[in-house]
């Protein structure tokens, strides 16, 4: 319900995978799709349906991880990507840190990232 208001009231149309993740790919990019095994280059903002950032790179600083490695809802949502590709994905709080929250975000709460797939291995 807080994902559908948050789009609605900002006037935005997503599409919706089965385990609830709500995402627009911005930039198609092009080539293949990572999966579960490959380890991703990512540019990235996370931050709360308020608005409030509580993670990003910044400026032409990348994040290298594997993808096995982060909340799961990274685990979908990344795959979603072709390399060179961006999209805003609103995840649901049971695909993130749930109940228990963590550091400054606090319990059950729905994250936003724009993510941006600078490239796979």
């Amino acid at each position: 319900a807080q994902i559908n208001k948050y789009l609605l009231d900002n006037n935005m149309t997503a599409d919706t995978t089965v385990s609830g993740i709500h995402y627009i790919i911005t930039q198609e990019g092009s080539g293949g799709h990572p999966d579960l095994q490959s380890t991703v280059t990512v540019k990235y903002k996370g931050y709360m349906l308020d608005g409030t950032v509580f993670d990003q790179t910044s400026g032409s600083t990348t994040a290298t991880f594997a993808l096995k490695g982060v909340i799961a809802g990274w685990q979908e949502a990344v795959p979603l990507l072709k390399k060179g590709g961006k999209g805003t994905f609103l995840i649901p709080s049971y695909l993130c840190y749930g109940p228990s929250g963590v550091g400054s975000i606090p319990p059950n709460s729905v994250l936003i990232f724009d993510i941006d797939l600078i490239d796979f291995q």
